[in-house]
């Protein structure tokens, strides 16, 4: 697939998905989030690939929705009472939804701004390694706009919800320090570093069994929304998934003759 507004690799089971709008400071549009959703779910299904990166060209990973002043609705809702709505509906909003869903690890490498709809973005992944420069935050109501892509249900998730206020009613950017200390950031990199340190991250899940992995991570996000009762029941239903690999095998044969487990997804 030829893609207008992102760049796509896979090298060494590692999947790199790079916006590439840098002279709108990778600004979405949607023609670049579906390109995305087309790229991730490339990704999903190639069972080659077994962890993701998400980062951005030049100067910033994503500034969010597209502002500029050529910027308009897609025809097909041009006019319509409830334009964006479903502009969001059919588009932002389902890319937060899918990279929740997605069952391999995610990596934000955060190379710049990641604001508004950018911050989500990065939110919408499992880490987030940025750079020493990187700055993250909420601009949304500085434009009179709000925090609609799902910054509004993150935001407070990762940073608590007094935090949350006052980063987007007062539309407050962090550097990327600051950031890690609010929660938003999992670990920070010198700017040389980043690339590096986000790849040696995915190929270190990579090399982990993948099946395993999957399920864990669905677990995890699943269970936030349960009581132990069923959370204990959901963790039991997996094993019937991950008990009988042949990974698993492995990982004890592997134990006993002392030397790495090689996985295979099987």
């Amino acid at each position: 697939m030829t893609y207008q507004h992102i760049l796509y690799s896979k090298e060494n089971r590692v999947a790199t998905v790079t916006l590439n709008r840098p002279d709108k400071m990778n600004a979405y549009s949607e023609i670049m989030v579906h390109e995305i959703l087309a790229a991730m779910a490339d990704a999903r299904d190639d069972d080659g690939v077994r962890a993701a990166i998400l980062t951005g060209a030049g100067r910033g990973f994503c500034s969010g929705g597209d502002v500029s002043r050529d910027f308009q609705y897609p025809a097909r809702y041009r006019g319509h009472r409830m334009e964006s709505l479903l502009e969001m509906r059919e588009n932002m909003h389902q890319l937060v939804t899918f990279l929740r869903r997605f069952d391999k690890p995610t990596i934000a490498a955060v190379n710049g701004a990641a604001v508004a709809g950018g911050l989500t973005l990065a939110l919408c992944c499992d880490f987030r390694i940025a750079a020493a420069s990187a700055k993250l935050g909420d601009t949304s109501l500085r434009f009179g706009l709000i925090p609609d892509e799902g910054g509004a249900y993150l935001f407070p998730r990762f940073m608590g919800l007094e935090n949350a206020l006052r980063m987007s009613l007062l539309s407050e950017v962090y550097p990327a320090k600051r950031a890690q200390e609010l929660g938003l950031v999992t670990e920070v990199v010198p700017d040389a570093e980043l690339m590096p340190a986000a790849r040696r991250m995915a190929e270190r899940l990579a090399d982990g069994p993948p099946i395993a992995i999957r399920v864990t991570k669905r677990m995890m996000y699943k269970q936030q929304s349960m009581d132990l009762e069923n959370a204990l029941e959901d963790a039991a239903l997996g094993t019937l998934v991950t008990n009988y690999t042949e990974d698993v095998k492995e990982g004890i044969k592997a134990f006993h003759e002392k030397r790495p487990p090689r996985f295979e997804g099987r």
